[in-house]
């Protein structure tokens, strides 16, 4: 029996958030050994190797300078704001935590297209990124024990990842994707280098580290061709709701990896931000206006550096 192309597209998203929320699970545990800095320096080595040979095999180099577009610079600079505060939020939040508030991230953008480059949003999908934030908000716990600065640094991950987004939004077409993922990995790896002393200083590799370090890049290799595959193959309405299956694996890792139980505040706020999140991708679909969601169902739902 065929599968339509849909449900393939569907696997495909699925199999692609495995990977990334993997990559996630496995830089985790080496955040409490290794410094932020020291995590983006040596695993950036290997994702920008990787991400580059895939760039190059598919031609997407030619023309480095177009590299140095200033959407494309802008868009790394959010990057890099993103990336380091990911981590510092990853190393001491629960996987599934953060893999909640990171869902919110498709309402920012769309919130952001709204207020700054003039999309028009109507009163639905505003009380539904009103509901979804409402749903971080029980999540990180503002006012209750659970809130403190790690919340706070996955909150302003989620603002400049919505920034990063909104930067693509205005990168010319001519520009590769992959051009622009390599270059992002190149310069996060140098950033992390530059970082390295203000951050703790340099922490001897082990062989077993190295590795896993390697490993986690690597899972960016099939994640991302996962991903194109995805979008290339099925209706982005269709595919778009499956981007939330990132939230169930963290859940799953997190349980596995390091015994974190979700209690039933983080799963109330994750239903709202999930909820309001396939919502808008509703409403979207029935007025036409896809592109605000639709972007935010790529690698972007975490910082590229990660």
């Amino acid at each position: 029996m065929a599968i339509s192309p849909n449900l393939r597209s569907a696997l495909f998203m699925s199999l692609a958030m495995a990977a990334f929320t993997s990559n996630d699970a496995i830089t985790k545990g080496l955040s409490h050994e290794y410094s932020a800095a020291q995590i983006m320096f040596v695993r950036g080595i290997f994702a920008t190797v990787f991400v580059g040979l895939l760039a190059w095999q598919q031609g997407a180099l030619r023309g480095l300078r177009r590299a140095l577009h200033p959407m494309v610079l802008v868009r790394t600079v959010c990057e890099l704001g993103a990336t380091v505060l990911f981590l510092f939020a990853l190393a001491y939040m629960p996987l599934a935590n953060i893999s909640a508030v990171l869902q919110s991230l498709p309402l920012a953008v769309t919130m952001g297209a709204a207020m700054f480059l003039g999309e028009p949003v109507g009163w639905r999908r505003w009380l539904a990124i009103l509901v979804g934030f409402a749903g971080v908000a029980i999540v990180v716990r503002p006012g209750f024990e659970g809130f403190n600065v790690y919340s706070l640094a996955a909150l302003l991950c989620v603002a400049f990842c919505a920034a990063r987004d909104l930067a693509t939004r205005r990168i010319p077409d001519d520009i590769p994707s992959l051009l622009v993922s390599t270059t992002t990995a190149g310069f996060v790896t140098l950033f992390g280098l530059a970082l390295v002393i203000t951050l703790g200083g340099w922490t001897p590799l082990t062989l077993e580290a190295t590795a896993a370090m390697a490993g986690a890049a690597m899972f960016l290799i099939p994640a991302t061709i996962l991903l194109i595959l995805s979008m290339r193959t099925g209706d982005i309405s269709f595919v778009a709701p499956y981007r939330y299956t990132a939230l169930l694996w963290a859940i799953v890792l997190g349980l596995i990896f390091y015994a974190e139980v979700p209690d039933a505040l983080m799963l109330a706020g994750a239903l709202l931000i999930v909820g309001s999140g396939l919502y808008s991708i509703y409403r979207e679909t029935r007025v036409g206006r896809r592109r605000p969601i639709a972007e935010s169902v790529t690698p972007a739902m975490a910082p590229d550096g990660t």
